[in-house]
């Protein structure tokens, strides 16, 4: 297993540094993302399934929050890597999490780790790297606890000019969390399978380094609308109490779909062309599922949300 884990690593890494190599932009090449498609459909959805009584200001940002889903892939510059490393490919590590790299019986105490520098230091004790394994659950909790101190804000704003200048704080970092999230409904971006089969294969399941994006990308630029996804996200909201608890469990449900996804592209491969029911029904449910999730988070943000607190 050690020896597939190798493999997904290089998968990761290996086509975008030979497109930047090439001076390709990496866009046309990584296989990291939904895809612009699949990513403003998620936050479409998420708008759509908002109650009326969420912050007009917020409903009304639909198209804004749409175009922000996909931001962070914009970021991957291969022309300013180049110029100096420390975007580090805008932090590819926050896309994924690379769940079987973490030992089942130690995943509880690391996900419980209380930051993602200690979360890095508990893996660092069990040979792994936060770097390799992701960081996605973090980035995703992160994200939704600023959306809430803003909130606050907004809530406790003096005036109406300090009011306008936080909604534009907080429609920025809802559409970046958006992202995340939608990255997270996606199994692919829950192991080290990101990019084809690694390791033992006894199933013969696809292995070819366009899997990620024949799936995500092509697949569902092709063949899924938003009309496909809306009526799946249903309107039952959920307040979390907790965050990291509702997050976990999101990430552990999308990864436990990762054979399935590999089963249904063995019957009926995805691409452009693929017509089969199985594959849209799998794919409208795992973008329904990252937009009732982006729609929790948005909604729990704003209900648990304490102008109190803000003033402190």
């Amino acid at each position: 297993m050690q020896l597939g884990w190798m493999t997904a690593i290089a998968r990761r890494v290996l086509p975008l540094s030979c497109a930047l190599a090439l001076g390709i932009p990496p866009l046309a090449t990584s296989h990291f993302m939904w895809g612009e498609v699949g990513h403003r459909i998620t936050a479409q959805a998420a708008v759509s399934a908002l109650p009326d009584s969420m912050p007009a200001f917020f409903r009304k940002a639909s198209g804004q929050l749409a175009y922000l889903n996909p931001e962070p892939d914009r970021w991957r510059s291969g022309a300013e890597q180049a110029r100096d490393p420390a975007l580090n490919i805008a932090s590819g590590a926050e896309h994924f999490i690379d769940t079987e790299m973490i030992p089942a019986d130690r995943r509880a105490n690391a996900f419980a780790a209380p930051t993602r520098n200690a979360y890095a230091d508990t893996l660092r004790v069990l040979g792994v790297s936060a770097e390799v394994a992701g960081v996605l659950p973090f980035r995703i909790l992160e994200l939704a606890q600023t959306l809430r101190i803003e909130f606050g804000l907004w809530r406790a704003a003096p005036n109406a000019q300090t009011r306008e200048w936080i909604e534009a704080r907080i429609i920025n970092d809802a559409g970046i969390l958006g992202h995340y999230v939608a990255d997270a409904s996606n199994p692919a971006h829950t192991s080290v399978h990101y990019n084809g089969w690694v390791g033992a294969n006894p199933n013969g399941y696809a292995t070819d380094k366009q899997f990620h994006s024949r799936f995500e990308s092509v697949y569902v630029q092709s063949q899924i609308a938003l009309g496909d996804v809306q009526p799946l996200v249903g309107l039952t909201l959920r307040v979390y109490p907790d965050l990291r608890p509702a997050i976990l469990a999101y990430l552990n449900e999308t990864f436990g779909e990762v054979e399935h996804l590999y089963q249904l592209d063995k019957a009926a491969p995805f691409n452009a062309a693929t017509t089969s029911t199985a594959d849209k029904r799998f794919a409208a449910e795992r973008l329904a599922a990252g937009a009732r999730m982006l729609r929790d988070l948005w909604w729990t943000a704003w209900i648990t949300s304490d102008a109190s607190e803000s003033r402190r």
